[in-house]
């Protein structure tokens, strides 16, 4: 499975667990087990996309010189 399609796998899922919490929000029953999947498929999905500081601190020194 290739990085693209973990990331879609991952973000499927999200979308299925807020649906999830949606509908026992609106039930008004406890979703303390979802959120805390919700949490980790966020990590996960954080830890895979994340970029280093320097290339942090060259996106953002070039992204402000250009409207300088």
């Amino acid at each position: 499975m290739s990085q693209s399609q973990y990331l879609k796998m991952l973000e499927r899922e999200i979308n299925r667990i807020n649906k999830k919490i949606d509908l026992k929000i609106l039930q008004g029953q406890e979703y303390r087990k979802e959120a805390r999947d919700h949490k980790l498929l966020l990590r996960k999905v954080r830890y895979h996309t994340r970029r280093g500081l320097i290339s942090r601190l060259v996106t953002l020194f070039f992204r402000t010189n250009i409207y300088a």
